[in-house]
């Protein structure tokens, strides 16, 4: 998709607009206390988190309030994001940073790439992960069986949860509910924490 397409009328219409978003503010403050519970409970309290296509900033803004001793880093592709929100301009198909992060977050950004593009983002997100990635990517299923298309943008690319999980297990361990812990990150789980 062209960088484009994510202009003011798109962040009003899935991000702002309470009739049409697709989260709100309270949901993805929720989500973000979910996640660095589940990290804390394995005693992985992140420093660092990278957030990538980090749209209006809500899990930007929930680290201010909720964890300000946070190191954390937005990216996003689209020139209205960044310059509304303040964010780095990337293109996750081709950028890297060079550091790790402790958590890496990538929410709704995978199904807009062609396959290719997908795969090197996965790459590239793979070598950013020092401990555990947070990903949310909706599959061909969940277009056809879950989403709610009057709040989810549906003109993406339609791939399954397997071509996804071949490719993250490269790198990852599966643990559930968007969380995967990078295999060399050394962490322990119980065995029925996580996923086979």
């Amino acid at each position: 998709m062209s960088a484009e397409a994510f202009d003011a009328a798109y962040y009003e219409r899935y991000y702002k607009s309470a009739k049409t978003r697709v989260h709100s503010a309270e949901e993805i403050g929720r989500l973000c206390q979910a996640v660095v519970s589940m990290l804390e409970w394995w005693r992985q309290a992140p420093t660092t988190v990278l957030d990538v296509g980090a749209g209006v900033g809500l899990w930007r803004d929930w680290f201010a309030k909720k964890r300000p001793s946070v190191v954390y880093r937005s990216t996003e592709y689209s020139a209205h994001a960044c310059a509304e929100f303040g964010h780095e301009q990337r293109d996750i198909t081709k950028w890297r940073a060079k550091e790790q992060f402790d958590l890496v977050v990538c929410q709704g950004v995978l199904p807009y790439l062609t396959d290719d593009g997908a795969a090197k983002a996965i790459e590239n997100l793979a070598a950013m992960t020092g401990g555990f990635l947070y990903l949310e990517a909706i599959t061909k299923h969940d277009i056809h069986e879950v989403i709610d298309e009057v709040r989810t943008d549906v003109k993406v690319y339609e791939r399954t949860g397997t071509w996804y999980r071949q490719r993250l297990a490269k790198h990852y361990r599966e643990i559930g509910c968007g969380l995967w812990a990078k295999k060399e990150a050394g962490v322990l789980f119980y065995e029925l924490e996580a996923a086979r």
